[in-house]
């Protein structure tokens, strides 16, 4: 197993065992975030537009893995060696509304089913996460969410319709000044979802245009011991192209690092169009430039939900569709931040994408 106090190796990420567990890592998550209309809506664009209709919610399922250092030599089943925590919230956009639920269980690390005592339980040969009463997995080639929460139920299904992004080099994302802070990572944009949310009892069903992002990272050491936190943004571009950005910042707001990519839309323009190009950004290529702050009354935290963020594909005004996406998951991993559903605009002023920002550490620093 590789040490915590080693710069991670570059690999070949395989797949379907990639998607997986890995349970020799210190930290992991899977990471699903989209946007929905209703079925009625459908993915209809005004006349001459590029640009779909606003989403009307949007959407995100989070399941983390943490390893146990000290229990790892106990010979009892009932050992937590792992630790499973799953976050998942529904955005109202009409409503200006969030709704956030969270779970949490130890797993003794056998393979599912293996344990009777488990809670929970992650599969090392592909995504099959389960949670309690909520579930992560592949079903065919595609992957399926059902989580009954306690104000709402998502039942949802990632179809996907563009190859793998490997993040970094190669999937060996640079994570801060020190090579020991880096995960693996990849992620695949622009996820067809169907399905359906229940929110106050009412069923809705997924309309077509409904889009996803995925994100799959494992790591022994992320965080430099001065960085707080983290702004972070998946994109799925209206024209197939996808845009990830990220910041690592210090106390006093300083950019520790920074890093993503751009991958286009190929050149005949087609959503998963294999040729599309694919840069990374090098340190120091992005900034983040908080344009406007929002001020929770819960946590009394200040979060810029309106950003300039400059990076080698263009410079983006992203906002906030609701100010108040606050999570407040301090009955699992702890800790309160800001993750919700944006629009983002080009240099141009006009609006090319969708997808989702996550800012932590405004609260308090963050710890892993």
């Amino acid at each position: 197993m590789p040490s915590a106090s080693w710069a991670l190796p570059k690999t070949t990420l395989r797949f379907p065992r990639d998607a997986g567990s890995h349970n020799d890592f210190t930290t992991e998550w899977w990471y699903l975030t989209g946007y929905a209309n209703a079925a009625s809506a459908g993915a209809a664009t005004e006349s001459g537009s590029s640009v779909p209709p606003p989403a009307a919610y949007g959407f995100q399922v989070t399941f983390f893995r943490r390893r146990v250092a000290g229990t790892q030599d106990m010979r009892s089943r009932l050992a937590a060696k792992q630790l499973l925590f799953a976050h998942a919230a529904v955005t109202d956009v009409q409503g200006k509304k969030l709704w956030h639920d969270q779970r949490i269980a130890r797993w003794s690390g056998e393979a599912p089913g293996r344990n009777p005592a488990d809670l929970a339980s992650a599969s090392a040969e592909d995504t099959d996460i389960v949670l309690r009463d909520w579930s992560l997995r592949r079903v065919g080639a595609d992957l399926q969410a059902q989580i009954p929460a306690g104000d709402f139920t998502l039942n949802l299904n990632f179809k996907a319709t563009q190859p793998v992004l490997l993040q970094g080099q190669d999937g060996l994302s640079r994570k801060g000044p020190e090579e020991k802070q880096a995960s693996y990572y990849y992620s695949l944009p622009h996820l067809q979802v169907s399905g359906s949310v229940v929110l106050k009892g009412q069923a809705i069903t997924l309309g077509a245009g409904s889009i996803a992002w995925l994100d799959h990272e494992w790591s022994q050491e992320v965080l430099h011991p001065q960085a707080v936190g983290w702004d972070w943004m998946g994109i799925n571009l209206f024209d197939g192209s996808a845009l990830t950005a990220f910041q690592l910042r210090d106390n006093a707001g300083r950019a520790l690092w920074d890093g993503g990519s751009f991958r286009g839309a190929g050149a005949s323009g087609k959503t998963g169009d294999a040729a599309g190009v694919k840069y990374v950004f090098s340190r120091g290529e992005v900034l983040f430039k908080p344009t406007r702050i929002w001020r929770s009354a819960l946590s009394n935290a200040s979060y810029p939900v309106e950003w300039i963020v400059r990076t080698p594909a263009d410079f983006y005004a992203v906002k906030a569709v609701v100010d108040n996406q606050e999570l407040d998951s301090r009955g699992s991993t702890g800790a309160i931040y800001w993750e919700g559903l944006c629009e983002v605009w080009d240099s141009n002023q006009r609006q090319v994408g969708r997808g989702y920002l996550e800012m932590t550490g405004y609260a308090a620093a963050l710890k892993l």
